[in-house]
């Protein structure tokens, strides 16, 4: 599943490909409204966590949640006059967006569609603070934190006390500080809490700027390759029987409350 910076890199491509000019839009899939907003101005794009949402004029507000699987491609739209005709969808196309330059595709969303600033406002209100906001309050997350018994590995994960930190960000941020995923929340110091939102902010910030999550630091960006090919180097995401990239300990993995944790046993104490 896309973590946080992927829909405020969205968001802030699409303002730059479709912002402020009118945009048609269909539903080559027939599974959403489109005709709320085709042909409306996009006024500006916004993201919270894992939700983007495209504010058109006149008040309509399209909400994506990419979910597992969702994902845009975009092309660029034949210039003027060779009138060559637009590309045929491919797949199951959710939602169609053409620009005076560029169309996107969305494709496999958990959520696609038609809402209002209330409705918007109600999705907000599910959420914790997303570090990428300017606007975010951590002592939000800090509060639901401290109170818990839950372990801080699931809490990290949970969208209603930080927007936006997925499962690489979560097993990287406690490796970095030292912190046992199965550690109460309310066992988290308020100084350790301070430093996880701070480091938190500082890595997504760069995945926001990069296009990629970049967790290791240099001093220990050797050895053994990333989990999967392109991909930075971790610490411990999908590194399950490999050595610790600092005390050279075998990484474990078991599932926490329905996903996979990473963490060396030995820096993580």
């Amino acid at each position: 599943m896309p973590e946080g910076h992927t829909l405020h890199r969205l968001a802030r491509l699409h303002q730059r490909r479709f912002g402020g000019a009118p945009v048609v839009v269909s539903s080559p899939q027939g599974r959403f409204p489109a005709a709320a907003v085709n042909g409306r101005v996009l006024r500006r794009t916004t993201a919270w966590g894992k939700h983007l949402f495209h504010h058109y004029a006149g008040g309509p507000i399209v909400h994506v949640h990419l979910g597992l699987y969702g994902a845009f491609t975009e092309w660029p739209v034949p210039s003027e006059p060779s009138g060559a005709p637009l590309p045929e969808p491919v797949g199951q196309v959710r939602m169609r967006m053409v620009g005076a330059d560029y169309g996107a595709d969305l494709r496999g969303p958990t959520v696609c569609e038609v809402i209002d600033e209330g409705q918007v406002s109600d999705v907000l209100a599910r959420l914790g603070p997303d570090p990428l906001r300017a606007d975010a309050d951590p002592s939000w997350a800090w509060t639901r934190i401290s109170k818990s018994r839950r372990p801080i590995g699931a809490l990290l994960m949970d969208q209603t006390v930080i927007a936006g930190a997925g499962n690489v960000y979560r097993n990287e941020l406690l490796f970095r500080h030292g912190i046992d995923p199965f550690r109460p929340g309310r066992d988290i110091g308020e100084a350790e809490f301070d430093a996880l939102w701070t480091d938190l902010v500082a890595l997504m910030k760069v995945g926001l700027r990069r296009g990629k999550i970049v967790v290791v630091r240099p001093e220990h960006d050797h050895g053994s390759p990333s989990y999967l090919p392109g991909r930075p180097r971790t610490y411990v995401y999908r590194r399950a029987g490999e050595a610790c990239r600092v005390c050279g300990g075998p990484i474990r993995t078991v599932v926490l409350e329905g996903r996979n944790v990473f963490w060396c046993p030995a820096c993580q104490k």
